[in-house]
């Protein structure tokens, strides 16, 4: 079985509104994903995306940021812009030289799963690094029929 690549590619620039956290620690992960689930609950969110594509989101924001705080090292921060589209979600983590990397051939019990789901919930997806920060992204649809198709992505790396 070829390894799934998570493709080290800049963070995609986008404009929308902007959902700032910091994350010292595990149980903020916890806090964090709690505001979120209440951000998209609101009725201008909900009218303009789907049950799947939050929850979509939401399970993204669990793997990314559990990777980052368990891996990355240093402070964590998130940031979700909120596009017409669906969403693009970052989270920024102090090992830049620490690329994400993808479970292959693991018992699913052992874990290591996520960044698998997130790349099959994801429109796009990526890595990058700058100075001391790494950033780890997704790209995901609202689910509305509007939103943008996602693109299949090899698994030696980024779509032609």
């Amino acid at each position: 079985m070829t390894a799934l690549v998570w493709p080290s590619t800049p963070v995609p620039a986008e404009e929308g509104d902007v959902w700032r956290w910091e994350l010292p620690t595990v149980h903020d992960a916890s806090r964090v994903r709690m505001d979120l689930r209440a951000r998209l609950a609101h009725p201008s969110l909900a009218s303009r995306s789907t049950e799947d594509a939050r929850e979509g989101l939401l399970l993204t924001f669990e793997e990314l940021s559990s990777n980052a705080l368990r891996h990355g090292g240093g402070s964590v921060e998130a940031v979700i812009h909120a596009l017409p589209t669906g969403w693009l979600i970052v989270l920024t983590d102090g090992n830049p030289d620490s690329p994400p990397q993808p479970a292959v051939d693991r018992d699913p019990a052992y874990g290591g799963m996520g960044l698998p789901m997130v790349a099959q919930l994801s429109v796009d997806y990526g890595w990058a690094a700058e100075a001391d920060r790494k950033h780890v992204w997704a790209m995901l649809p609202s689910g509305m029929a509007t939103a943008a198709v996602p693109r299949p992505r090899s698994s030696s790396g980024p779509a032609a």
